[in-house]
């Protein structure tokens, strides 16, 4: 495949390395994204000298090497590949390779011995060691008081190595540069081969060549707060794991690496608060728990149990049933007002953060959260079967009874699903947000006639040529590029797609789903999509959309 790094950095499995190009300025980064999306990235930047004048070079990168030419040659004057997970490989010829460092106030690079800098950077808590290993390789680093002025690094004709670590440095003999890039190719085409799983046509070919290369790229692997590999969502600026948006890229894993996917849902059930809370968002330095997701762990887990007979070992499922019980708890201890359904305290608790739901004020109780709840109740009491736990079984069903009850009752009437706002919990009129219409989910419960008006809502109101707008069009709220106020998000799309197709509804489900797998086609692995042209909006580098895309081409592929 041809990357193009602005769009999706160039990376690989298990790495905080990743290199980038700006979109407006056009600079070339190595950068690090440990610390996640509020720590400083950037490295180095990248320049390519000859004979002592920066040269406009172009960039053509793989899945697994990044290669350097000056602009209108043809000839490769350096490349770039990460054999290992924290060692950067850099090979240049008949050039100078610069690489000058957008360093901190203390940030130091010090000469340890002939050929070996260590570069000390403070806000990242990180070491790099630049190595020469048979090249030539200059420092220009003026020494001021408390760290350098500036740092200046030249390599020409050779092989260097970028190592990066916490503590202390190990001595190790490093593979060649070929042995390297073969090693690195080896890796990805199983990936890659796992993640096709048999798909020979052409028609989606580069979307699941993207989809395959983001998910791959995008793990990284333990440190500091992550005790296993963790699949962020981004590495090209949203560098954190995110609560309920991981639980896609779990179940896309779950088929053909099992443990790779438990260890996504460990992540939240390692860091759960004592109240039941999961974090919002993990990475290797922080944990939030600023906002609190919905509960779709059960959900998740369901579907993982019938993928892989990994997930029914009586352990697992006895830890995601317990976690989950927790979880249930603190929506009925903390979000839950006397004789009312549970509520979020920002649009950011849900997922949908500047849905028009969420316009007149907080607290809201949601349809969608309600439902989650329901579902979730549903599941646990049919774990608990499973798991013996008959009475607890019994005590779930009526939880789930007594929430849809209250549903119907609260937030919904004539003309649909509603929300309420504020400690008196008033009707909230503005009814144009797709969040409203998420109680498709419990579908099984609904009446036909509820689930028909829903589904006629869908294809009348939200339907566009790309799939499903997460604000009506008509709506006085929409926006283009308005996040949640009508650009296409792929988790959503999924939940539809899965309670439509198990629902009755299997025409207009493959319908939506056709449309997303075409949508990639337009606009890429995106954060979301512009309903109208399709285009991909904010960050052009999503696992989450790449891991939903992936199992929608694999439901396609079935013929289900």
């Amino acid at each position: 495949m041809k990357l193009d790094i602005k769009e999706i950095p160039f990376s690989r499995f298990g790495s905080y390395f990743c290199i980038s190009e700006e979109k407006d300025s056009h600079a070339v980064y190595i950068r690090d994204v440990h610390g996640g999306d509020d720590a400083p990235s950037k490295l180095f930047q990248i320049d390519i000298v000859k004979d002592g004048v920066e040269n406009e070079f172009e960039v053509r990168a793989s899945e697994v090497s990044l290669s350097f030419y000056l602009k209108d040659q043809s000839e490769r004057v350096a490349e770039i590949i990460i054999p290992e997970e924290d060692e950067l490989h850099i090979e240049v010829q008949n050039v100078e390779l610069r690489l000058r460092a957008t360093k901190g106030k203390y940030d130091s690079l010090m000469e340890l011995e002939a050929g070996m800098y260590e570069y000390h950077i403070y806000p990242k808590e990180l070491k790099l060691m630049i190595i020469n290993l048979n090249g030539e390789m200059v420092a220009d680093a003026p020494w001021n008081i408390i760290g350098n002025d500036y740092i200046d690094m030249r390599l020409k004709n050779g092989h260097f190595v970028i190592e990066s670590y916490r503590t202390v440095y190990q001595k190790k003999e490093y593979l060649p540069f070929r042995g390297g890039k073969e090693q690195v190719e080896v890796l990805y085409k199983e990936w890659f081969d796992s993640m096709r799983k048999g798909y020979a046509q052409a028609e989606y070919l580069p979307s699941l060549e993207r989809a395959s290369y983001i998910t791959w790229s995008s793990v990284v692997h333990a440190d500091g707060a992550l005790k296993d590999y963790a699949m962020y969502m981004s590495k090209l600026w949203m560098y954190n794991i995110w609560s309920w948006d991981n639980c896609f890229n779990a179940l896309n894993l779950g088929e053909k690496y099992p443990e790779l996917s438990f260890a996504q849902l460990k992540i939240f059930m390692d860091t759960q608060d004592v109240s039941g809370a999961y974090p919002d968002f993990v990475n290797d330095k922080f944990i939030s728990y600023n906002c609190i997701k919905p509960p779709i762990f059960a959900y998740i887990y369901e579907q993982l149990m019938e993928k892989n007979d990994y997930f029914k070992d009586e352990k697992r499922l006895r830890m995601v049933y317990e976690s989950t019980k927790k979880v249930m708890t603190y929506y009925k201890e903390y979000r839950t007002f006397e004789g009312r359904l549970p509520h979020y305290k920002h649009g950011n608790d849900s997922g949908w953060d500047n849905a028009s739901l969420f316009h007149v004020g907080m607290p809201v109780e949601a349809p969608d959260l309600a439902s989650f709840l329901i579902r979730s109740f549903d599941i646990l009491s049919s774990f608990a079967e499973r798991l013996g736990e008959k009475e607890e079984a019994e005590q779930f069903k009526n939880q789930a009874d007594t929430l849809f009850n209250l549903l119907l009752e609260r937030l919904y009437d004539a003309d649909g699903f509603f929300g309420r706002v504020g400690k008196n919990g008033e009707k909230i009129e503005i009814r144009s947000s797709l969040i409203l219409r998420l109680p498709v989910i419990i579908g099984y419960r609904l009446d036909k006639s509820i689930m028909d008006c829903l589904v006629s809502d869908l294809e009348g109101n939200f339907e566009t040529k790309f799939g499903l707008a997460t604000e009506s069009l008509t709506s006085n709220y929409y926006r283009e590029n308005g996040y949640w106020l009508g650009p296409i998000w792929a988790p959503v799309t999924f939940l539809f797609i899965d309670a439509l197709k198990n629902n009755g509804y299997e025409e207009t489900g493959n319908r939506l789903r056709n449309k997303f797998l075409n949508l990639t086609l337009t606009g890429g692995m995106a954060e979301n999509f512009d309903p109208v042209t399709g285009k991909g909006l904010v960050d052009t580098s999503f696992t989450w959309t790449s891991s939903v895309f992936l199992l929608l081409l694999d439901d396609q592929l079935r013929g289900d």
